[in-house]
C-alpha cells in the first residue's frame, strides 16, 4: 500500500488515501495517514478516487513529531570526506517544521542558503510498537557553512523546509529488502548520486534499535538514514544549490521527489 496525504484539485482541505496505479483513493471518515500507521490497518481505501496527476501531494505525515537524521552512514560517503566509518550511528534531529512537500518549491531561509547542499536518503516511517511501518524518499537539505561552523547541527540541518519527503509511504510489506535498493539524485537533470542502500553502514533495524535505547519511537516518526557519495560539498570545486535549482531524488520501488529551491527573503 502507498499511503499519501494530498490536496484534491480545487480544494484547500487535505485528504489522506492510497495511491493505486494512476489514481489516489481517499480514506473514508476523515482517516489520516497517521491513523493508518498507528493501527497497522491495510484495508483498501473506499472513498472518492482522484487522478494522481490532478492532486497536489503533501508530506505523507504533514508535521512528523520528530525526524532523526544519521550522519556518515554510507561507506563511500565517509570515504569521499576522508572520514573513518563511525563505530555507532551518528544521530541528530530535525524539527517538525523541517517537513516539506515532495514536489514544488522548497522555501529555504536565506541564512541556510549560502552553501546549500542536497542529500538523497531512505526514510524509515515508524508504526506502533517500534515497527518500521514503511519507507519513503527524502532530501536532507544541509547548510554546509553552518554545519562546519557550529558544534551541533540543529540550524544546519533542522531549518524550515529542510526535509522534503514522500511522494508517499510505501508500506513495509511491499519492500522485500530495504538494504538492496538503488538510490539516486540529480541537480538540474545532471546525475549527482548513484548508489545502493547495500552501502549503508548501519541498516534500518540497527538504527531503530539504537535510537530506541533512549528515545521512544511513535507512529509517524521519521528516521532519514544517511546519504551516499556524490554530495555537492565533496565535488572539486564544491557545487552548492542556488535559487531556481531543481533537485530530483529517487529510490527504486519507492518513487521520486522533485523540488525547486526558493530562497526566502531575509
Amino acid at each position: 500500500m502507498r499511503l499519501v496525504t494530498f490536496l484534491p484539485s480545487g480544494t484547500p482541505t487535505p485528504l489522506a488515501g492510497e495511491v493505486r496505479d494512476d489514481a489516489v483513493v481517499a480514506f473514508d471518515g476523515g482517516e489520516t495517514v497517521l491513523d493508518r500507521l498507528a493501527s497497522g490497518d491495510r484495508t483498501p481505501a473506499g472513498g472518492a478516487s482522484h487522478p494522481l496527476a490532478d492532486v497536489t501531494l503533501l508530506p505523507p505525515v504533514p508535521r512528523p513529531r520528530v525526524t532523526f537524521g544519521i550522519g556518515l552512514n554510507y561507506a563511500e560517503h565517509a570515504r569521499e570526506q576522508s572520514k573513518e566509518l563511525p563505530a555507532a550511528p551518528m544521530v541528530f534531529m530535525k524539527l517538525p517544521s523541517s517537513s516539506a512537500a515532495p514536489n514544488g518549491e522548497v522555501a529555504v531561509p536565506a541564512a541556510a542558503a549560502r552553501r546549500l547542499d542536497y542529500e538523497v536518503e531512505l526514510a524509515l516511517v515508524m508504526g506502533a510498537g517500534g515497527a518500521i511501518a514503511g519507507y519513503a524518499v527524502a532530501n536532507d537539505l544541509s547548510a554546509r557553512d553552518l554545519q562546519r561552523a557550529e558544534t551541533q547541527w540543529t540550524r544546519a540541518k533542522g531549518f524550515d523546509s529542510s526535509c522534503p519527503w514522500g511522494p508517499w509511504i510505501t508500506t513495509a510489506d511491499e519492500v522485500e529488502d530495504p538494504e538492496r535498493l538503488g538510490i539516486r539524485s540529480w541537480v538540474n537533470g545532471e546525475p549527482r548520486q548513484d548508489a545502493t542502500t547495500a552501502d549503508l553502514v548501519f541498516g534500518p533495524r540497527a538504527l531503530v534499535d539504537f535510537i530506541a535505547e533512549t528515545c521512544t519511537l511513535e507512529p509517524g516518526d521519521l528516521i532519514v538514514t544517511g546519504t551516499p557519495s556524490g554530495v555537492g560539498m565533496s565535488m572539486d570545486p564544491p557545487r552548492f544549490l542556488g535559487e531556481g535549482d531543481v533537485v530530483r531524488c529517487e529510490i527504486d520501488g519507492l518513487g521520486a521527489i522533485e523540488h525547486r529551491v526558493k530562497i526566502a527573503a531575509g
